[in-house]
């Protein structure tokens, strides 16, 4: 299911901006396609298992801030964390996955607002300084970028 969670800082063509503040026909920077266009917003609060992210823990400012995202929001790593876990130079992992217990934590269940951004085809996405899959991206678990 995943989502980002509000107040999380999206790359568009305009600059960083709140993901609750985009609207259809934004112009979002992908890692993949260099740009593309938001088609729809779906806004919803639940109760899922979430993983806090410390700032700089998955590389040099890389979240460029503390992040919570839910469990099964995919990242994408380029790291040494491709290569221990699937053996790829780089791989889209749900955040559980890159849980250490020190500097990326599991924070149990917890209410949040996630906001689930559509587009034509799948896509990853610059937030926080990080690289997230968009919508309809989590089903492949590694892919060799």
């Amino acid at each position: 299911m995943g989502g980002l969670p509000v107040g999380a800082r999206i790359l568009t063509l305009s600059g960083e901006m709140p993901v609750e503040h985009l609207m259809p026909g934004d112009r979002i920077v992908t890692r993949d396609a260099g740009m593309a266009v938001l088609r729809n917003i779906r806004r919803r609060r639940l109760v899922t298992r979430a993983v806090k992210i410390l700032a700089g823990s998955l590389g040099d400012t890389r979240p460029d801030c503390d992040v919570i995202l839910p469990e099964d929001q995919h990242v994408h790593v380029r790291d040494w964390r491709a290569r221990a876990m699937f053996n790829l130079p780089a791989a889209l992992v749900p955040a559980a996955a890159l849980v250490d217990g020190e500097f990326i934590t599991a924070l149990g269940e917890i209410e949040m607002d996630v906001i689930t951004l559509i587009f034509d085809s799948p896509h990853v996405l610059y937030v926080d300084g990080l690289e997230l899959a968009g919508h309809d991206m989590a089903q492949p678990l590694h892919s060799a970028a």
